[in-house]
């Protein structure tokens, strides 16, 4: 397998991007990266990577409310994290083993991740592809 990633930048609504970057979170410092090795996400100063075997789903979400969809954001349902900058929606990455994002330490684990990627349709190719699906 190639270990040559492909960055993803995450799309920015306008009406959104003061209020991120207060957190750190700009277009500079969220993207996520994917190889046949391994999946890299970075939201500000919050990080998740994991191995590209880990990813076992892939799922088209969204729009999303502004209130449920922008920032950094655990789910009580099932305690998947989102990274989102956008509301017209994303991807949801769902994981063999659950794994840490938004605590150090890395007690508290993550069945999935929701992205608001600018290119969400070619992050799933790309996945599919590094997968050798």
């Amino acid at each position: 397998m190639t270990r040559a990633a492909r960055r993803f930048a995450f799309r920015f609504d306008p009406a959104f991007r003061p209020a991120l970057a207060l957190v750190g979170v700009r277009p500079a410092t969220a993207w996520l990266d994917v190889d046949g090795v391994e999946l890299v996400v970075r939201f500000g100063p919050w990080r998740l990577r994991t191995a590209r075997g880990n990813v076992v789903g892939v799922t088209r979400t969204g729009p999303y409310r502004w209130w449920r969809g922008i920032g950094v954001r655990l789910s009580l349902a099932d305690a998947g994290v989102t990274f989102a900058s956008s509301t017209a929606g994303g991807l949801c990455l769902r994981f063999a083993e659950p794994v840490p994002a938004l605590l150090p330490g890395g007690w508290l684990r993550h069945p999935g991740v929701t992205v608001t990627v600018a290119e969400p349709d070619a992050l799933a190719r790309a996945l599919a592809a590094s997968h050798g699906d």
